[in-house]
């Protein structure tokens, strides 16, 4: 079982930027695929990007050449850089690992409003 913890949401302008980071305990970080989803008010939750344990990368429509994630194993954390912000990426943003099982964490806010 791996227990995830999300951090570095906030308030930011549009056109700004965040990086999302996910820290990873309890098992070993590198077999789990990893993945970022969001879920904005009254809309299902999403999958954002996504990174296999061999680094197989994939980034949803909506955030290609402005998102990108990354992982670093050797830090047991997943990354999402966030570049251009838009309003519509206003969400909570929850990271996610599977291996066997899903696990999630408990999600950070991001907000995207002048």
């Amino acid at each position: 079982q791996v227990q995830l913890v999300e951090s570095g949401g906030g308030l930011v302008q549009p056109g700004g930027s965040l990086r999302l980071s996910c820290a990873a305990s309890g098992s070993i970080f590198s077999i789990y695929a990893m993945g970022w989803y969001r879920q904005a008010p009254g809309k299902q939750r999403e999958v954002v990007a996504s990174i296999s344990s061999g680094g197989i990368i994939n980034h949803a429509d909506s955030v290609k050449g402005r998102f990108a994630i990354s992982r670093d194993n050797a830090k047991n954390t997943v990354y999402l850089e966030m570049n251009n912000l838009k309003p519509e990426d206003t969400a909570v943003y929850y990271c996610r690992a599977d291996w066997l099982s899903a696990y999630w964490g408990q999600g950070t806010q991001v907000t995207v409003s002048s």
